[in-house]
């Protein structure tokens, strides 16, 4: 019998005698380690941070509750704004439960090509839609965003999760410093996809704080075109005005049809149900072990963005 995925370090509860609010939940989440898919690389761990334990099912609650909490403390979001944002749907979801937690309004362009699932969630917590087209991708729908808001712009908040430092910030504060807890300082090397560049920018910024000498690794997808939901190829893309291309010790880019398969084989292998950017974020990890002396012991983090359960419906679960 081979071992089952296992948290380490599982954080301690912040619950008071009655109970905590939802958005106290954000963060802290397990960091698994992976037992057999990564077993070609014996002198390595692989490491995982499984973000669908936040509220909201993902790694996007953490920079929604920055920035809204940032714009709170600006003024910028008061009673009256509806905020709206360009979204591949993770980031709005975590909008719109926040905002439904928190009383305001919330509008979301969202390309066609994100799953139902995201668009059935963000229905379910009353985020008015509108639907951009689908082959432009989150570009598309930035551009109609700002159409929108420059019509109107005393109706809206525009946090712009692509430009806004709060984004990034949420990532230096919580993700960057539980990992480092929760490897004990053991973390050789992190390794992160680039969409908002948010968890990549502000990970790495903090764990370099912390020892220099750990590895950060960026991943793109391999082309333009592309099946990774949330994930932007940048040379073609609209770049995020919050990356630093100068971060990252290397970058590697991620096939969509490997990262399908390695999908089905983590289910089968580990018992985890991730999604295909996490399923890409865990390729990345092999494509950095295998170019690592087999004589050095390496502790390989990385993020998983969210579950498979908004994609389920993905034709790829019926393909050999």
């Amino acid at each position: 019998m081979g071992h089952m995925a296992s948290p380490i370090h599982e954080s301690t509860a912040r619950q008071g005698p009655l109970g905590e609010g939802l958005l106290e939940r954000i963060g802290n989440t397990p960091l698994l380690r992976l037992e057999r898919v990564g077993k070609e690389f014996p002198n390595v761990e692989f490491l995982a941070k499984a973000e669908w334990f936040n509220p909201g099912g993902s790694v996007k609650d953490r920079p929604a509750l920055s920035m809204m909490q940032a714009g709170l403390a600006s003024g910028a979001l008061r009673p009256g704004k509806t905020l709206i944002d360009a979204t591949s749907g993770n980031t709005g979801i975590a909008y719109a439960m926040i905002a439904a937690a928190m009383g305001y309004s919330v509008k979301l362009c969202l390309p066609d090509s994100a799953s139902q699932e995201r668009k059935r969630i963000l229905g379910a917590f009353g985020a008015e839609l509108e639907i951009t087209p689908g082959d432009e991708g989150t570009d598309g729908a930035i551009r109609r965003v700002h159409e929108i808001v420059e019509a109107d712009p005393e109706k809206y908040f525009y946090p712009d999760q692509y430009s806004n430092p709060a984004n990034w910030q949420a990532h230096y504060r919580t993700t960057a410093n539980e990992i480092w807890e929760q490897t004990g300082g053991r973390i050789t090397h992190f390794v992160a996809g680039l969409g908002t560049s948010g968890t990549f920018v502000g990970t790495t910024r903090r764990l370099k704080e912390l020892n220099p000498a750990i590895q950060c690794v960026s991943l793109q997808p391999d082309g333009a075109f592309h099946g990774l939901e949330g994930w932007k190829h940048m040379e073609t893309a609209i770049r995020p005005a919050i990356y630093d291309d100068k971060l990252a010790d290397e970058t590697f880019e991620v096939s969509t049809e490997e990262a399908y398969r390695m999908v089905k084989r983590v289910a089968r292998e580990e018992g985890l149900l991730i999604s295909p950017s996490a399923a890409a974020a865990l390729l990345g990890c092999f494509q950095v072990a295998a170019c690592l002396s087999k004589k050095i012991h390496a502790v390989i983090v990385t993020v998983f963005a969210d579950s498979a359960s908004k994609y389920l419906n993905e034709r790829f679960w019926d393909e050999e």
